[in-house]
This record gives structure tokens, sequence and C-alpha cells, in this order.
């Protein structure tokens, strides 16, 4: 079916919180193993129902910020779907106390109970009007940033639209873009620091409702991090610090060589090459059409993947007005099918959204037939693998989208993907230091940005921009304010990606073998064992992430990057 013939229609919360709670009850007094694992399919069935309603008016509502309807419906959802986790969390003490449960364990995995585990830890009835809140503010910030409407070069445009001319040829130009898109974020600060306030004290009152001090530790069971911690990352974030910064550096100053500024401003970051960045050399349509080749000769697994997407129509790549920003994917679970979401613009980040985005969609698809809602998407660190691997899997293919340029593209995508890791470091600890210091104000949070930033970005030059020098370069960044300490995920991912990566160097046989084994396990199992069925090191091992820069920095050496 495709997503336009889905029908969406709002559930009766009432009566599904009945039926959850009459069968978590049954599920309590069940006399046998066979009976309990039945209740927890019915039960998986009534879920995945409303989030199947729930995804579809995600969807629609980001597609069109303004459509009222699906405004509407949002806002149902966000003061419902809190509620609901009352009767979840019923379900899951039900499950973790099961007189069954090695029995069930033996046929589910020990995974879901971990999982239960750890929710059980992160609600109380208490906590649902701050949960609503919570809901609430992060659908205002997305339609603030959805609202913008930025006059440039004749036209009206949006934040993702604004994007070409931020990297233009002429500095000048991207100069001036880049003034107009800040002078847009400066021009909304006060709202942005109001909405961002709200959201760290209301976070902090629901940690405080469990028993926590900050929300810190509360943030990371939300996020199901079963075997790691905060301290666990710390320590990742010293050896990106130590291993990382000074490549990043290092690439930061060919890059300034390559484009011949005498020093690198904020508004040169996105220009790579005085021969014009890398660009697919066609129309949305075209580079769809690219895809289908590529993925139809990458694998059997990707073909019938790729083609099922094209065929249901389940993509919405064009940027417009009063779309949201960024890129997405999700899965409609009835369906069985994944949405990808993006703001095509015309340069070399529409490749890589579509291949970053399909990588989610193809574990999605791949994993489509698991039995249990806990386990069709795994946490966010791991589900990241998937989506910056196959921007990797997919390099033999650039020459579809950027023909002669594809040797500079494969130069480009390796050389950011390092120098993206200290910002996305930048990030996490930001978040640390908000979430131990709720009660900072909006000008101590901005410094502490700014302090942060200087050390895993020191080239880092705003030239005089009033907004961006006090720190207020995070507010565009919307996972601070939807998912809280979802950020340190891509940089795990990324060096799991590039171990990938190295791989394909010698074996890509053997490489895309063990990728879709992690494809094929879905969320059944914590990151840390997933990337160890991938043939992976962690990232938490010591050496790993030296080891991976080593790799890294030999293969951007032997590139002539003054000739691309």
């Amino acid at each position: 079916m495709k997503l336009a013939d889905m029908a969406y229609e709002r559930p009766d919360f009432d009566a599904a919180r009945k039926m959850l709670a009459d069968l978590v009850q049954v599920f309590r007094t069940s006399p046998s193993l066979a009976d309990q694992k039945e209740i927890m399919f019915e039960i998986d069935s009534i879920r995945s129902r409303i989030a199947t309603m729930s995804t579809l008016c995600n969807i629609r509502h980001s597609v069109d910020t303004y459509n009222e309807f699906y405004k509407e419906e949002k806002r149902v959802f966000d003061h419902h779907l809190p509620i609901l986790e009352t009767v979840v969390a019923d379900y899951y003490r039900a499950l973790v106390e099961s007189p069954f449960r090695g029995e069930l364990e033996q046929y589910f995995g020990q995974h879901i109970f971990r999982l239960a585990e750890l929710s059980i830890q992160t609600f109380k009835p208490e906590m649902i009007e701050d949960m609503q809140r919570d809901n609430e503010l992060s659908t205002q910030y997305n339609a603030l940033v959805a609202s913008a409407s930025l006059a440039f070069d004749g036209r009206e445009l949006n934040l993702s639209q604004l994007g070409k001319y931020l990297n233009s040829p002429d500095r000048d130009v991207r100069k001036a873009a880049n003034e107009v898109k800040y002078r847009f974020f400066a021009s909304h600060e006060e709202q942005f620091d109001a909405i961002y306030d709200r959201l760290v004290r209301c976070r902090t009152n629901m940690a405080q409702k469990i028993g926590y001090e900050t929300f810190t530790k509360l943030g990371y069971a939300r996020l199901h991090r079963t075997d790691y911690n905060a301290q666990t990352v710390e320590q990742f974030r010293a050896e990106v610090l130590t291993h990382i910064v000074p490549l990043a550096e290092k690439l930061k100053e060919r890059q300034r060589n390559r484009i011949g500024v005498e020093q690198l401003r904020y508004y040169d970051e996105g220009f790579h090459f005085t021969t014009r960045n890398p660009a697919p050399k066609g129309d949305p349509e075209w580079i769809l059409a690219q895809g289908k080749k590529m993925y139809s000769e990458l694998s059997p697994e990707t073909d019938e993947f790729f083609r099922f997407m094209t065929d249901n129509e389940l993509m919405d790549l064009l940027s417009k007005r009063g779309k949201r920003v960024g890129g997405y994917c999700t899965v409609i679970p009835d369906a069985k099918a994944p949405f990808i979401f993006a703001n095509f613009n015309g340069t070399a980040h529409d490749v890589s959204v579509l291949t970053h985005e399909a990588g989610h969609a193809f574990m999605a698809y791949v994993g489509r037939d698991v039995p249990l809602q806990e386990y069709r998407f795994p946490t966010l660190e791991a589900a990241e693998i998937h989506s910056i691997s196959m921007e990797f899997f997919t390099w033999d293919w650039m020459n579809l989208f950027f023909r002669e340029d594809a040797g500079k593209f494969q130069f480009y995508h390796l050389s950011s993907a390092v120098t993206t890791i200290p910002y996305l470091v930048t990030v996490d600890e930001f978040q640390h230091f908000v979430y131990e210091h709720p009660n900072a104000s909006p000008a101590e949070r901005k410094a502490a940005w700014r302090d942060i930033e200087r050390r895993y970005i020191p080239h880092r030059n705003y030239e005089g921009n009033d907004y961006l020098e006090r720190g207020g370069y995070w507010q565009q960044q919307l996972h601070i304010f939807g998912r809280p300490f979802y950020y340190i995920d891509y940089a795990l991912a990324q060096i799991c990606a590039l171990q990938f990566w190295a791989r394909m160097q010698h074996d890509k046989t053997s490489a895309w073998s063990d990728y879709l084994r992690l494809c094929t396990l879905a969320g059944s199992q914590s990151f840390v064992d997933l990337v160890e069925a991938a043939n992976l090191t962690s990232p938490f091992q010591p050496g790993c992430v030296e080891a991976v820069v080593r790799e890294v920095e030999c293969w951007l050496d032997a590139v002539d990057d003054a000739s691309l």
C-alpha cells in the first residue's frame, strides 16, 4: 500500500488503555507459558496499532507543519501517549516478575527484560504532566524552526532551501547566506532560550520525581543504554580529544589551503574546493533513479528493499514551505514499512542523506518480521551504524551521482566523517553540563557551549558574529531540544562505520556479510553485543579510536586534495 493510501484514524486511547490493562492483569494470573506468550503478542498488536497511527500523524505533520488537522492530532498524541506509559510500565513489571521468565528469555532473548527493567526505572504516574509538557515544547521548537521564511537571492526560502547558498563558491554569497540564517536564529533567540529552559526544568522535575538528583541518569535510561553510562562516554570523549581532534584540525588546515583563504571563518567551513563542492549531476527524480540502479547492483536484498520503497512512495525528499527541517527514517509498524523524510537542496548532502536514511530503512525492512515492538528498531547508537555504514557501502556507485567528481566526493565524505566527530562530542558534553547545572541561565549555557566548542573545535572563528560568539550555535541542533543525550550516538556509530569502511578496502564481501547480519538482528541485542556480533570492536575498547583514526588518516594523506 502506498503511503498516501494509508488511512489515519485517531485511536480510542481510553479503550486501548483499558484493553491493555486487562491483558496485563490476565498475563499476571496466567497459568501457563503458552498463554503468557500469546498475551505478549496481543499486547504488542495493540501497541503496534497505536504506534502506526502516531507515526502516520508524525509523518504528515512533519511534511506540512501548517496542516491544522495533523497539528491538532499531534497535540492529541503528545497528551495521550504519556498516559499510556502507565499501563506499559505495569506490563513491564509483570514481564520481569513472570514465573516463566526463564522460559520467556529462552524464546524472546534476554534483551527485552533488560529494556523492561530500564523502562520501569524511568516512569512514575506523577511524571505524566511533565512528559506531556516535554512533548508540547519539542513540537513548539520544530514548528518555530520550520516557520523560517528567509529573503535571499530574490526568493523566500526555508532553512533547508538556503543550504546551497551557505556553501557557495562566492565567499560574499556564502557569508551573506550564513548571516541571513543566523539572523533568523538570533531574532528568535529568546524564544529558543525560553523553550529550552522549560524543557530542562521539566526533565529535571521528572528525574527528581523518581529519585534522581539530575536528569542525566534518567536520560541515559530512557535511551535504553544497558551496557554503558555517562562515565564510559566521558572516557570516549577523551579519546576523541586525544586522537581525532588533532586530525580534524589538520584536515581543516588542508581545507583552508585548498580554498585559498588566510583564515577559515565560520561561513567558509562548508566550502571545500575552489572547483566547487561535489554536487549531484541531476534533479531529485534523477537522483532517485540512480539510487534505484545502485541498490539493484549492491545486493539482491537492497534491490528488493529499494523497489519496495519506490513502488510504495515511501519517501518524501523535496524541501518545501512549512516542512520540518532535517532528515529521518521511521517505521509504520502495521504496514511493516519504513519511511524516509529528507529535504533535498541540490548539494552532496542529498546523496548522503538518501544513503544514510536508506541504511536505517534497510534495517527496518530486513527486520520487518521481528516479533516484538521492542526489537524492531535497536537503540539509537546501534541504529546509526546501519545508516552511516550504508553511506560507505555505496561508495562504489558514487560515480552515478557525481560522475567525474566521484573521487572528490569520497575525499570530502571521509574527511567530513572525521571533522564532524568533534562537533558530536561538543553537543554531548554540552548536554551533560546543562543537566548537571539545570538552574544555569541562558547566558551561562551559551558561555559553557562556547568553552566546550573551543576545546573540541579550536579552529572555529565566528568573525565578530555576536550571536554565535556568545554561544548560540547549538540552538539549531534539534536533537538537543527533542531527544536529550541523543547525539553521541552518531560518534559511536561513526567509529563502527569507519571499521566497516576499513574492512571494505580489503574484503568487501566479508564486510557486507557482517553488515547484513547486523541488520537482521535489528534491536534484539544491546549496542555492545550487536557490535560484537558484527565482528567490530567496541568504540569503548581501549585503542579502538586510535586504530580507526590511523587507517583513515593514511588514506586521506595519500590523496592530493589540492588537485581535486
